[in-house]
């Protein structure tokens, strides 16, 4: 929570430094008014895209729902496997990732941002996304100001270029440059990573353990929209597609049972289920007809 008031702090001091120190003390008035007006709008859009990444469930699995009572409810059929998180006993779909910090599972999460005091995962990165995009454009916004009023306070006089004694403006431009470059840089990264990880449809965890996809990547532009258009995963859309994988094995066939995740990591494939009565009739028809009285070639 410390993080998250610093980045509402620092982006007040900028908007302070900005408005006061540069743009109103300005003697060409439309400079002043069409820089402060992008200037604010932009870090107005910032600090709401940091609100509803800070306030947004990024996707968490409900904890404690690896109950009996639960599983019943599911109606899963012989052979479907679901996954049990050791930490917060709650059944764990596909993609999820256990957050240390807030000691829950969340759905595609990528990471946990002290900047915004959550984690970011399916349904909060887009606005994550747009947080990044904002801030590194005010960024880049300030550093220019800042060069233009060096500029002109250089070559006119230091004490009609600011309100505020020439010592005082010195001081408040170097901290908004510094802020400005360490924002910028920092943003910009996390920006690109971004965009990077979606277009490829992976999380900065999957990406970073490198993890073999088991489901099936979606197309640049596919995930761009699932991001940005409001749609998120399919799994999410029903409750018992995403918490019940399906795995064709020997020691799945025939009863429901809970996997581990340690168990769910040590697989890199995923089968859907078959029945086990239609796997049972096809074997038995085939031993039927082998006969060696019949077939004595055989």
């Amino acid at each position: 929570m410390v993080c998250a008031i610093m980045t509402w702090l620092l982006v007040v001091y900028a908007d302070f430094v900005v408005t006061f120190v540069m743009l109103l003390p300005s003697k060409d008035f439309w400079y002043s008014v069409i820089n402060g007006v992008l200037f604010n709008c932009l870090a107005v859009l910032a600090l709401s895209s940091h609100l509803r990444t800070m306030l947004t469930d990024p996707g968490a699995v409900p904890k404690g729902n690896a109950t009996k009572e639960y599983m019943d409810n599911l109606q899963l059929k012989p052979g479907e496997v679901i996954y049990k998180c050791p930490k917060c006993c709650s059944i764990k779909p596909e993609r999820a990732h256990h957050c240390s910090i807030c000691k829950r599972c969340i759905r595609k999460m990528d990471h946990h941002c002290p900047w915004v005091n959550n984690c970011v995962g399916e349904k909060n990165q887009r606005f994550f996304v747009l947080f990044t995009m904002y801030i590194a454009l005010i960024s880049a916004h300030a550093l220019i100001l800042c060069g233009f009023q060096f500029f002109s306070c250089v070559r006119g006089q230091w004490t009609e270029c600011s309100d505020f004694s020439p010592p005082v403006t010195v001081i408040l431009m170097i901290f908004l440059c510094l802020e400005g470059f360490l924002f910028l840089t920092f943003t910009a990264v996390m920006f690109g990573t971004q965009i990077h990880s979606i277009c490829n449809d992976e999380t900065e965890i999957e990406r970073l353990k490198s993890e073999k996809p088991t489901w099936e990547r979606r197309l640049r532009w596919e995930g761009m929209k699932s991001v940005f258009g409001g749609t998120h995963s399919s799994y999410a859309s029903d409750s018992k597609d995403w918490c019940t994988q399906q795995h064709h094995t020997p020691q799945a066939l025939g009863h429901p049972c809970l996997m581990s995740s340690q168990a769910h990591r040590s697989m890199s494939r995923v089968w859907r289920y078959q029945s086990h009565m239609a796997f049972s009739t096809d074997a038995l028809s085939h031993l039927k007809q082998f006969n060696p009285l019949k077939n004595p070639t055989l």
